[in-house]
Parts: structure tokens; sequence; C-alpha cells
């Protein structure tokens, strides 16, 4: 029955995402002032007389003037796109595909697709609607000029478009705008976790003989409904673990679920737990942070590739990185969901802090070790990052900067570059333990043979 419930509502979620609802649904409205222009028969007595001069005495200009109008909405429609299509391709190149279908998708850029659509839409039924008598009636004749203002603003919007798509694939728009996304999401979670059914368990015994739920599609989980599974698992006595993380890609048949007292579960309790699940295409940056920080990683590989070749903006992505990390370490994720009375009712798995750390840093580290300025600014993310953790984390961002350390002391090819190293060792506030010094490493005397010894004699 709750599956039932919950359909309209995934339904209508699934039509949200979509990049055709804002167009739709502005092409609607332009439909129905479309109508509103030639279906009702006002006379021309019931108009102000001030508006009489604006009749078109000639059918035929009504006509061409709308045949042009339409005929430049649909040129500039193909050209503004097309161009913009091309910028994004571009920019793909430069930066992650993931980041050029967010652009695509973003609501401003569907309402300029919408206004496009609809004044063509409006006009067309304008043309398709023939005038009654020789002359089109002051009624009509305003829907001619109403038609015109309408390409007046989409012209406006032209502008606009262009400008905006311009701007949103230059590298500091594109950063800025996943790093408040992804400073967003993480607040959006802070307001969750205020609530006292949030709960942080070190552990959660999970039992051994449990009931298990099977994922009955494919695709990646990015939310699930947790309080619809507390009622579920309240109603029914029993506490519903979730075998995943948010944001997983699952296959079909993966056991998604672990419930206890499987002798009182059936075939309605699993569909309704499945139900509550929220599957999307491609990774959400709005629902997971995870995901954003992920994105800036992968910007910052892709242009520290030699196809690319821009260490600079693999350096703001890292500057993005360390105020996100900062945050995320004031962050404790809850992992359990509790009842009215306390009672666990839902639990599933967090991502560590250390595991993160490594996913993010361990990337860039690897691609980038062999540029000095990506390594030191590595180390310097994590003398940031070190003033913000505790004692236990404090050890984990520790391990990273003796292996950052290290690469340091591998692309340190001559005097010059130690000399540049440690200089910036020991500068800024941290709390990291950093050699004092760089010192280049001693040789090490070469052993030699007393055959080698005995040919050097019977040369002399």
């Amino acid at each position: 029955m709750l599956a039932i419930a919950n359909l309209p509502y995934k339904l209508f979620s699934r039509v949200r995402q979509s990049i055709a609802y804002l167009p739709c649904l502005l092409a609607l409205i332009y439909l129905a002032l479309g109508l509103i222009a030639v279906a009702p028969q006002v006379p021309d007595s019931a108009l102000p007389a001030i508006l009489n001069h604006l009749d078109f005495k000639d059918p035929d200009t009504a006509r061409a003037l709308l045949s042009t109008l339409i005929a430049g909405m649909i040129s500039m429609v193909v050209f503004s796109f097309s161009m913009v299509m091309t910028v994004l391709s571009q920019a793909g190149g430069n930066f992650s595909h993931k980041l050029v279908f967010g652009l695509i998708t973003e609501r401003h850029h569907q309402r300029v697709l919408g206004h496009y659509l609809g004044t063509i839409l409006f006009i067309l039924i304008l043309l398709m609607v023939p005038f009654e008598g020789d002359t089109p009636s002051l009624w009509r004749s305003l829907g001619g000029y109403l038609g015109v203002l309408m390409v007046i603003h989409c012209l406006a919007l032209f502008v606009y478009f262009i400008h905006n798509a311009s701007q949103s694939v230059q590298i500091n728009a594109v950063l800025q705008g996943l790093h408040q996304s992804t400073l967003e999401s993480m607040r959006r979670l802070e307001s969750l976790q205020s609530r006292p059914c949030w709960q942080r368990y070190a552990a959660v015994q999970e039992p051994t003989d449990s009931h298990l739920i099977h994922a009955r599609q494919s695709g990646y989980i990015q939310n699930v409904q947790l309080e619809t599974l507390v009622r579920l698992a309240e109603k029914h006595g029993t506490v519903i673990h979730l075998n995943f993380m948010f944001g997983d890609y699952t296959v079909e048949g993966f056991p998604l679920f672990k419930v206890d007292n499987a002798a009182m579960l059936d075939e309605e309790f699993d569909s309704a737990v499945l139900a509550a699940l929220i599957h999307v295409q491609g990774e959400s940056v709005k629902d997971l942070y995870i995901n954003g920080l992920t994105q800036l990683m992968e910007i910052a590989v892709k242009a520290l590739s030699p196809g690319v070749n821009d260490p600079g903006t693999a350096r703001l992505c890292l500057h993005q990185l360390t105020e996100l990390l900062c945050r995320r370490l004031a962050i404790t994720p809850c992992n359990a969901l509790v009842d009215e009375h306390g009672a666990l009712r839902v639990s599933w798995k967090t991502l560590d802090f250390d595991s993160l750390l490594y996913r993010l840093l361990n990337p860039i580290l690897h691609y980038g070790r062999d540029d000095v300025s990506i390594v030191l600014a590595l180390l310097k993310a994590l003398k940031t990052l070190s003033l913000f953790a505790d004692e236990n984390t404090l050890e984990i961002i520790q391990a990273h900067a003796d292996r950052v350390v290290g690469a340091l002391r591998e692309a340190a090819k001559d005097n010059l570059d130690r000399h540049f190293i440690g200089m910036r060792l020991q500068t800024g506030e941290h709390r990291l333990r950093l050699p004092a010094e760089f010192a280049p490493e001693t040789a090490q005397p070469t052993a030699v043979s007393d055959d080698c010894v005995s040919a050097t004699r019977r040369t002399e």
C-alpha cells in the first residue's frame, strides 16, 4: 500500500528532474495565452478607444509580420543553442563531462528555452487561426502586437543566455558553482542531523540471521526516504539496516537491506521498503555532498592530464577542497534514526573522513607528483586541515603529509629544488610533524672490486 502511495511522489520527482519540465510548463502558459488571443470574440467597443489606432487595416500586413517573427525566432533558437552546445562540448574536453550535463540542466537555461518555445507556439497559433472578415479585429491585432513584445523579450533573453552560457564555462564560475552546491548540501545535512531522531552510533550490531531485501533494478541510489523506513520498522517492530552507502551504484539482485524479525515480514513489506529508494541517473551534488567533492577532484585530475596541462586549475580545485574538507571536519555524520521512544529503527553506512581524504587527495598526488607546485599545494592543504582536526584525525592527516613529503623528495632534482621546498616546509600555521630542513641526500661511496683495482694498476 505504501509503495502505491509513493508512486505519485517518485513520478513527480522524476518529472521535475527532467530537462523538459520547465520548458514544457512555460510552453503551456504561452499556449493558453495563444488560445485566449484567438478564441474569445471580444468586440472592439469593449476595448479602450485609445487602442483603435493599433488595428491592422490590411490582413496581409499582420500575416507578414507574424511570419517574419516566427522565422526569426526559429533562427535565433537554432543559432543560440548550437553555439552553446559547441561551447559546452569544448568545456567537456577541459573539465569533467558530468559538469557539462549539469550546465545544460540549470534552471535558468531551461527557462530561456521555455520562453523561446512558448513564443514560437504563440505566434504559430495566431497564424493557424484565420481572421474573421476582411480585416483582423482589434483583439486579434493586439495579439499580434503581444507577439512582437514576446519576440523583443526573447531578444533580451538571447543576450542574457549567450552571456550566461559563456560565463558559466569559465573555470572560476564552474568551481564556484560546484563549491556553493556542495556547501549547501552540507548545510542541509547539518539541518537534518539537528533533529533528535538522528543519532550517531559507534557500532551498530547487525543480526547474523536477517531477512534480505534484494534490488529489483540497477542504478545509483542517491537517497532514501528514511522517515518512511522508520514508520515501517516501527509498525512491524523491527530494525532496517541499509547494506549500501548513499550514492552507490547497485545492480539488480544486490541485497540492499537487512531486516530483523524475518518471521513477521512479507512481500508487501519488501515492496514498501524498496519504494522508499530514490534512484537517479548520474551523480547529484544537491542530495550528496560527497559527489561535489569528488567532482572537484576529477576536475583537478583532468587539469593535470597531458592533454590539458593546466596546473593552475588543479590548485584552484585544491583550494576549494580545503575549505569544504574543513567544513566536513565540523560535521559528525549520523548513521541511525530512532523512533519517538529512542529505539533504533534504521541504520546505514557512512564514509569516514579517512576514506574520504584518501579518495580525494590520492589521485591528485598520483597524477601531479612530478609537479612541485601541486605537491606543495597538497602539503599546504594538509597544514590547514591539521588546524581543524582532533587528535585521531590529526594522525590520519599526518600520514598523508608523510606521503606528500616523500613525493617532494622524489621531485627534488637539484639543490635549487631542495632549497625552494625546504623554505616552504615549515611556513604557515600547522600542527604537523615535518622535517626541519630539506637537505640533499648524501651520496654513498661506491665499492670498487679488486679486479678493477688490478686493471687500473696494469694500465698505469
